[in-house]
């Protein structure tokens, strides 16, 4: 059967409209894209040529778009030889472009109070819905990124109360505040205003520090390595909330033909091998740990 996220995905030749360097070998580059702009959701990812002699592909989410304008976000780190390729792209040039492929959040209208938690690389799908909460304009987001290398943002105070905050964390990305939603960081580097621990040990106290009501407005969506949504799936699970998580795997076609990219989830009819790539990367994070 054809999954309707298939049916959208577009092959585009995108300009590079520009290619910004941070600390710790992270980049964010912003493509020229109109149709996977237009088509992108939450969780969304695409898969990038990083150079004309490579035909290996690089899978990456998609961190933000404009849909008017044409252009999409990309943060990835450099970590391999592909990346070091796709590092050496500058302003100007095309880069082979296709997406936006696989399974997005499902992001609900009653949990009004979504807790997005993002680690790593695996920030950008969280600043996705963030940007999406903005334009629907009926939620409150919470927003918790944890970072083991400098963020790839200057980091602000900020002006934004958030209940259950221990003492001198108020470290928060300034456009996460532009867009009055609110946001902590957290490292175990010891950056100034960022919470030293773990990122579900900051969500654990602004879940405590929420009435049963609020409470039952919260969803977690969550993104990054696989010991943290692990450890996040347990906090869902502490707290009895729904949670869905965005899965980082290898993979090579991207589109479910190589099935290189599989994992095991549960089911109402036992346990069944699913393709990240098409069937997620979003899944219920039940039916993974």
């Amino acid at each position: 059967m054809m999954m309707k996220h298939r049916n959208t995905i577009f092959v585009e030749d995108c300009e590079i409209l520009s290619h910004t360097p941070y600390e710790g070998e992270q980049f964010i580059m912003r493509v020229n894209a109109p149709k996977i702009a237009a088509h992108a959701r939450p969780g969304s990812f695409a898969h990038l040529g990083v150079h004309p002699l490579r035909p290996m592909r690089r899978p990456i989410s998609i961190m933000r778009v404009d849909k008017d304008l044409g252009w999409v976000d990309f943060l990835y780190k450099r970590l391999g030889e592909g990346t070091a390729l796709l590092a050496q792209r500058e302003a100007g040039e095309k880069i082979n472009i296709m997406g936006p492929i696989g399974k997005p959040f499902d992001i609900k209208p009653e949990r009004k109070r979504p807790l997005l938690i993002g680690g790593g690389v695996g920030m950008p799908p969280m600043i996705f819905i963030a940007e999406h909460c903005k334009q629907q304009g009926n939620y409150e987001p919470f927003v918790i990124l944890g970072s083991e290398v400098p963020f790839p943002f200057t980091t602000q105070p900020s002006q934004i109360m958030v209940p259950g905050m221990p003492d001198g964390v108020i470290a928060a990305m300034p456009l996460l505040e532009d867009w009055n939603i609110a946001s902590r960081l957290a490292s175990l580097q010891g950056y100034a205003g960022t919470y030293e621990g773990y990122v579900t040990e900051l969500a654990r106290h602004w879940l405590q520090a929420l009435s049963d009501e609020q409470r039952n407005e919260v969803e977690i969506y969550s993104c990054g390595p696989h010991p943290m949504l692990e450890a996040v799936a347990t906090l869902a699970k502490e707290f009895d909330l729904p949670c869905q998580v965005s899965l980082e795997e290898f993979m090579a076609c991207a589109v479910g033909g190589c099935a290189g990219c599989v994992v095991e989830v549960q089911t109402p009819q036992g346990p069944a091998m699913k393709r990240v790539c098409v069937d997620g990367p979003v899944f219920d994070a039940y039916t993974i740990f």
